[in-house]
């Protein structure tokens, strides 16, 4: 899909195929040959193919040649309500700036929208509105992890067992808060990789640009600091999450343990009375309990007494 915008009285507005080679941002989501084609020969960019965007290294991630940069990133995106690691590239030229995605974006879609007149002057105001852009949307995607971080905290450390062995429910509810942790670990990982890709373009930008206006580089020193922020307050969701990975899986342990206790007890409150049984259901002809009058009540009273003697001596201890 290849949609091209132009700016008219102070704002963006997308033109229609006939007459976008006026455009002055191209943003191509999952481009076909045809689409690099046509913005190749209206601008005369070289754009850079889906593999190249994919490299990791700085150097071929950030380019600059006669006043054309060449950068590109990792972006989050949704998907079925679940996040995704996607790239994004950016070609700008002091007339042009060409977008290349691979996958929806919701504030690409958006931006043409709601771009206020201020930054739609130039192709420089356009990526630094979108840069500005994507580090708000990290921001919002954080907080509602942050939501997510607490309620799953309080589950954690307000959580009642409601006996003393665990039921079918608590398990239930300590592997979907297992499942939780490690999708919200996911999302800070995708969402710290793109804080990182802002943080690398917006002072190569500002380095690498001298036609670049001073209204722009302020705009992309103030998207340094932003991402700075976020990337303190990434750390410490992502502390969170292993601590709370670390306590639910410590009540996961305390509930196998006393899982484990209950089946201990009651495999040694077993074992005097079967040890009685064994001993009296012998048979032999010399046994004098066999003629006692009330050697049956006998031996029940003793079993019942060596099975709850080691019931009482262990609450006595503190152990259940």
């Amino acid at each position: 899909m290849l949609k091209a915008y132009a700016c008219r009285n102070g704002r963006l507005q997308r033109l229609a195929p006939e007459v976008a080679a006026d455009a002055l941002w191209f943003d191509l989501e999952k481009p076909d040959p045809e689409d690099y084609a046509f913005v190749t020969r209206v601008t005369g960019l070289v754009l850079p193919q889906y593999a190249d965007l994919q490299e990791i290294e700085s150097s071929s991630r950030l380019a600059a040649e006669n006043e054309i940069l060449t950068l590109s990133m990792p972006i989050v995106t949704r998907a079925n309500g679940m996040m995704e690691a996607n790239v994004c590239g950016f070609v700008i030229s002091p007339r042009y700036l060409v977008t290349l995605r691979f996958a929806p974006s919701v504030l690409f879609n958006q931006f043409s929208t709601s771009a206020p007149p201020e930054n739609t002057p130039g192709s420089a105001h356009i990526f630094a509105g979108l840069l500005e852009g994507i580090v708000d949307r990290q921001a919002d995607s954080l907080e509602k992890l942050r939501e997510e971080l607490d309620h799953l905290s309080h589950k954690v450390f307000h959580h009642r067992l409601g006996s003393r062995t665990p039921t079918r429910n608590t398990e239930r509810e300590l592997q979907a808060i297992l499942v939780t942790l490690g999708r919200d670990y996911d999302a800070i990982s995708y969402l710290r990789d793109s804080q990182l890709g802002v943080a690398r373009i917006a002072p190569y930008a500002i380095a690498a640009a001298e036609w670049m206006q001073k209204p722009v580089r302020d705009r992309l020193k103030s998207v340094q600091k932003d991402v700075s922020s976020l990337n303190e307050f990434s750390t410490h969701l992502t502390d969170k999450v292993q601590f709370l990975l670390d306590s639910t899986l410590g009540l996961i342990n305390i509930a196998q343990n006393s899982l484990i206790k209950v089946l201990t007890i009651v495999s040694i409150m077993g074992i005097p009375p079967t040890l009685i049984a064994g001993i009296y259901g012998m048979n032999f002809h010399n046994m004098p309990e066999l003629s006692w009058n009330f050697g049956y009540e006998y031996a029940w009273a003793i079993m019942i007494l060596s099975a709850v003697a080691p019931l009482v001596w262990f609450r006595k201890r503190g152990w259940i």
